[in-house]
């Protein structure tokens, strides 16, 4: 039993299918699937039985889920623990939601690098909503940058409200636009298709159906769509008022925008979090990343911008 196979276990214990804890841990499917039948196979229990569209926790392994989960945050405090021997800087793993990598976790890396020294190796990643908290919770990151999280109250985490942001809807200014929202063409972000997400929440409040709205692979292709004039955008109102002030798009009002979407930093409870973690809510709170937050590349010079590193969570 390894704590590979534990991983493997807790994430689709958390998340319900082999798929979603594959994209969480950023490895295959099949990783995933051997995994866990090798560890079934080791305890003598299905652990997890497919029931409708989730797999579901058998008896054992719902006694083994509480336990699995504290040997996973171990393993991380271990390897932490070690690294912190070798005089290596302490690691920084922080997840955030698709918008958040895309705008403004480079600006704050580079300004937290800055200020702290590069006292941790601070690496960033995209994680859906629903993983948010897993990852955290199970300690695979130190610290989710996105939405309140609603979490279970066995992970012992906490959400902090960091902006208020808010989301609307763009299109451009020539862009006729007739009958109700759900009849209009939209252009979205790839979080469309993850049912907790920001984006999906208001497709659903707006009743737009699936064959009105194209996804695609970022917030800014999706935006530049919208100014070509292929339709209606979701898009978050500080981050696009520069292409609103220069004329590019339009605010286009409707019954459901502009709609409350403030951005949190989620932690394990102040005992129980990282250094790092401690220190980088406290810069978040600071004038520098207000300031970089509400506008991202208005503060950053070129040689200070680092992109999101995109890394795996795997034991």
């Amino acid at each position: 039993m390894t704590l590979t196979q534990l991983s493997a276990f807790v994430m689709v214990a958390r998340l319900g299918t082999v798929r979603a804890a594959a994209e969480a841990l950023g490895v295959s499917d099949s990783a995933v699937s051997q995994a866990l039948s090798v560890l079934r196979q080791h305890l003598g229990d299905p652990l997890l039985v497919r029931q409708a569209r989730r797999m579901e926790l058998t008896p054992a392994g719902s006694r083994l889920l509480g336990l699995a989960s504290q040997m996973v945050a171990l393993g991380a405090e271990a390897e932490a623990t070690v690294r912190a021997a070798h005089g290596r800087p302490q690691e920084l793993r922080v997840v955030t939601t698709s918008v958040m990598a895309e705008f403004v976790a480079g600006p704050l890396a580079a300004a937290f690098d800055a200020r702290t020294g590069r006292a941790f190796e601070l690496t960033t990643s995209v994680a859906s909503t629903a993983e948010l908290e897993v990852l955290v919770g199970n300690r695979l990151a130190d610290l989710a940058l996105g939405p309140a999280l609603h979490t279970d109250p066995a992970l012992r985490l906490v959400s902090e409200p960091i902006l208020r942001t808010q989301l609307v809807a763009v299109a451009a200014p020539d862009r006729r636009l007739a009958g109700r929202p759900s009849a209009w063409p939209w252009l979205v972000d790839p979080t469309a298709g993850e049912p907790d997400s920001e984006t999906s929440r208001l497709l659903r409040r707006l009743a737009v159906p699936e064959e009105r709205v194209r996804v695609f692979a970022s917030h800014a292709t999706a935006w530049e769509a919208a100014v070509a004039g292929a339709g209606v955008a979701i898009a978050t109102a500080h981050l696009v008022n520069p292409q609103v002030r220069r004329g590019d798009l339009r605010v286009v009002p409707t019954t459901a925008t502009p709609m409350p979407s403030p951005w949190h930093a989620t932690m394990l409870r102040p005992e129980l979090r990282s250094d790092g973690a401690t220190a980088l809510h406290r810069f978040l709170t600071t004038p520098e990343a207000m300031a970089l937050m509400r506008s991202p590349h208005g503060g950053v010079v070129p040689s200070r911008f680092r992109p999101p590193v995109y890394v795996t969570i795997w034991n």
